[in-house]
């Protein structure tokens, strides 16, 4: 309440037309902004293959991710959030996915995992994280994770959803959101993905729930062939990833936002460099955020606070 939350630290000492653009565009449908982006995709199949060959599991989605996440070692800002036309340095690193799943029995076709990351974790650590999620809810035995069981009670009687729902709302404008309820939301999240090349279609822009706290939306798409013109001026057709953005414009800049895009696209285009930790990780998160209470590695930890 008043600013405090357990998710977040309030940001004041910020751009204050940065600050402003919370009042101006009190929702996340308000601020939303669109980008394509482009991955080569032999670059990355190659590291894959290379992987592979000595024995490792590594995806393009966990690629996506730990780039993602090795980028707001970078650039913390990308890791904000707005609730209440309030400005947050979210203390955590979240992404949230869809898994679909195996069992042509099962009462849903895809589950929403949520999976959070430390800021040192390498590819490989991020690539175990992500195998591990979606083996467990693809499980066809499983009950269901805690967000499906949540989901199922909010829905099992008559108004009882609209009722709760405009609760949580209110709960979470405040900041008195029961942390079990955000630990278990898909949409309180740094970054949403939506793999639409599984279903064998393109990308889309996918929408930023007003429900919840996710600043950033990603839709990865099938593989397609681009035109491109190489070093020596000729003319070749490479074959590309293409990537839906959506993101809250409110959150950072035009600057902070091709800042980031830069640094993921060179780390997807480049995997091996996330084979190591960060050499040194920046926060807007003043105190000891979780991952830091849990020393991993010998990553200096720069406090870049505002």
């Amino acid at each position: 309440m008043f600013g405090f939350r357990f998710d977040g630290r309030r940001l004041t000492n910020i751009d204050p037309i940065q600050m402003m653009t919370a009042y101006l565009m009190p929702q996340r449908c308000d601020a939303q902004v669109w980008t394509p982006q482009e991955v080569d995709y032999d670059k990355v199949a190659d590291y894959i293959q290379r992987q592979r060959e000595m024995g490792r599991t590594v995806s393009f989605m966990s690629i996506i991710i730990a780039a993602y996440v090795r980028v707001l070692t970078e650039n913390p800002e990308s890791n904000r959030f707005v609730v209440n036309k309030q400005i947050f340095a979210r203390n955590e690193i979240t992404v949230s996915f869809m898994v679909l799943k195996q069992d042509k029995q099962s009462k849903s076709d895809a589950s929403a995992v949520k999976v959070k990351f430390d800021p040192r974790d390498t590819i490989f650590d991020v690539s175990e994280r992500v195998e591990a999620a979606i083996a467990a809810n693809r499980n066809p035995t499983a009950m269901g994770n805690g967000t499906e069981r949540l989901v199922r009670g909010l829905v099992s009687a008559p108004l009882l959803p609209t009722f709760l729902v405009g609760g949580l709302r209110l709960l979470d404008r405040y900041g008195l959101m029961p942390r079990a309820i955000i630990d278990l939301s898909p949409f309180h999240t740094s970054l949403f993905v939506t793999n639409m090349a599984s279903l064998g279609i393109n990308y889309i822009y996918h929408h930023i729930y007003n429900f919840g706290t996710t600043g950033l939306f990603l839709s990865l798409g099938k593989i397609s062939r681009k035109a491109r013109a190489n070093p020596n001026g000729d003319i070749v057709i490479k074959r590309v990833i293409p990537l839906g953005f959506v993101g809250d414009e409110r959150i950072m800049n035009g600057l902070a936002y091709a800042t980031l895009f830069r640094g993921w696209r060179k780390y997807m285009e480049n995997p091996a460099l996330l084979e190591t930790p960060p050499t040194s990780i920046k926060t807007e998160v003043i105190g000891t955020p979780e991952w830091v209470k849990h020393p991993k590695s010998k990553s200096k930890v720069a406090d870049a606070a505002s």
